[in-house]
């Protein structure tokens, strides 16, 4: 596997740019501290207990898709090692753990037959958050779609929207007198347009048509599911998660300014609207020239009210008009100058800011959570074995800062999910990119607290504690 981290020559720490405190006190006294996984990154045993390929087993498995051609099949080995994963999360003293149920565990043929195996799994995980003091909020649906309804048509089809609402329906009786906060789905623009458009991640197609037939029975599923999960669960708070981004003209221009607006149809809107009643934007369904597979009702459906909406911020958009490309004819620059993650991605902690005010006040949000928020660079491992990432401290403290200053604007923000717990599979860039508060020595399966990991815990008890803010960047983090 790739992935391995630089070494340092002394356990000096890197000094933080950044050396102020944080004022936490907007955040609300009962304030939702997290961290997010999802099942393929992290679980691996793809081919224990009855568990089936997804179609992200099958995208990994085929040369060239991941980079090294790494693959999930040990990932984080979490599958075997969740209690120790479990202490780590109590070590840093979070309140609530984000994961996602795998699919495939629980109905390997996508439908039909339930494997007693994988609810089992999830079953003891449950039982052990509770335990361990941490509730656990589950996500119906983080991409890994079985391969078995893939090969009946996957998202494209109305039959997968079904399907997976009769999944949700079986996790949410088995799970939900014990877990109450539910995602249906997680990000579904990269299941659409990335999956299906851009052919960059599972299944690895580039059809327009397929594309915009997923993305409207992603949210009919969601819908769908949402019925299924209050019916099987009542009590459940349900909500959906969107990763959205704040759309810049690169300059002036007409053409720009209209791109823009394309791209933040494609990116946000799309999404957005229908979950709020206000149907599929009217400018974007002229923008893909697809018929959408309308059926009366599906609209209502789709809109069923939201006990709270999740966002996953990582960058803004900043796009040029390009009518030669594919939709929505908008390209993303490349910015020069610009502070940027590992990831390559610019770094814009106000475009968290800027988003949750939106959703607030365009969309009426009652309850929002940051579900991810995170930054990959490359771990520096000091000769004492610790971690050094002061680009990630830095980056969380500030983006949480963007937080708290939406919640004293207004904004009706309730938790914040770091993306992620561990180091992981990170999709098609495979295990060169780090995001983890906690480092993953994959040949080891060693874990280790990162000082991103510890200022967190260090954050989480000053919010708690009533001060005025966290310690001052720049100390060592996590020093007892």
């Amino acid at each position: 596997m790739t992935g391995a981290s630089r070494q340092a020559p002394t356990p000096e720490r890197t000094s933080v740019i950044h050396p102020s405190a944080m004022d936490l006190s907007a955040l609300p006294r009962d304030f939702v501290w997290g961290v997010a996984t999802s099942a393929y990154q992290i679980e691996g045993a793809v081919d224990e207990d009855g568990r089936a390929p997804s179609i992200w087993d099958t995208f990994a498995h085929t040369p060239g898709r991941v980079d090294g051609d790494d693959t999930g099949d040990i990932a984080c080995d979490h599958y075997h090692r969740w209690p120790e994963d479990i202490a780590l999360m109590r070590e840093l003293g979070v309140d609530s753990y984000r994961f996602s149920i795998a699919w495939p565990r629980i109905a390997p043929d996508g439908s039909g037959a339930v494997n007693a195996a994988g609810l089992d799994f999830y079953d003891r995980l449950v039982d052990a958050l509770l335990d361990a003091g941490i509730t656990p909020n589950a996500t119906a649906y983080h991409w890994d779609l079985p391969q078995a309804l893939q090969d009946r048509g996957g998202w494209p089809e109305r039959a997968t929207a079904e399907h997976f609402a009769a999944y949700a329906s079986i996790v949410a009786e088995r799970l939900g007198d014990r877990v109450r906060h539910w995602a249906t789905l997680n990000e579904p623009l990269c299941s659409a347009w990335i999956g299906h458009l851009e052919g960059r991640m599972a299944p690895g197609l580039t059809d327009l048509t397929a594309a915009v037939r997923a993305s409207y029975h992603l949210l009919l599923g969601h819908g769908l599911a949402t019925q299924a999960i209050r019916a099987a669960a009542p009590g459940a708070r349900v909500g959906v998660v969107n990763n959205l981004s704040p759309v810049r003209p690169a300059s002036d221009r007409p053409e720009d300014v209209a791109a823009a607006r394309r791209a933040d149809g494609h990116t946000n809107r799309w999404w957005l609207d229908p979950l709020h009643g206000l149907g599929f934007p009217a400018d974007m369904r002229e923008v893909y020239g697809v018929e959408l597979p309308e059926r009366a009702g599906d609209l209502a459906t789709i809109a069923q009210p939201l006990d709270w909406l999740g966002l996953n911020y990582y960058f803004p958009a900043v796009v040029t008009d390009d009518p030669t490309g594919p939709a929505p004819f908008a390209r993303q620059i490349h910015r020069p100058d610009v502070p940027r993650t590992g990831m390559d991605w610019e770094i814009d902690a106000s475009g968290i800011e800027t988003l949750l005010m939106r959703l607030t006040e365009e969309y009426g949000a009652r309850e929002l959570y940051v579900t991810e928020n995170g930054s990959s660079y490359p771990d520096v491992v000091r000769a004492d074995g610790t971690i050094d990432d002061a680009e990630r401290t830095r980056y969380l403290h500030e983006h949480l800062a963007a937080c708290a200053r939406a919640t004293d604007r207004g904004a009706p923000l309730a938790g914040y999910f770091a993306w992620s717990l561990l180091d992981n599979f990170e999709w098609a860039y495979g295990y060169d990119k780090r995001f983890g508060l906690v480092h993953v020595d994959y040949a080891t399966q060693r874990r280790t607290v990162k000082d991103s990991g510890r200022h967190y815990a260090d954050l989480i008890r000053a919010q708690r504690s009533g001060g005025p803010g966290s310690p001052v960047i720049g100390s060592r983090a996590g020093t007892r």
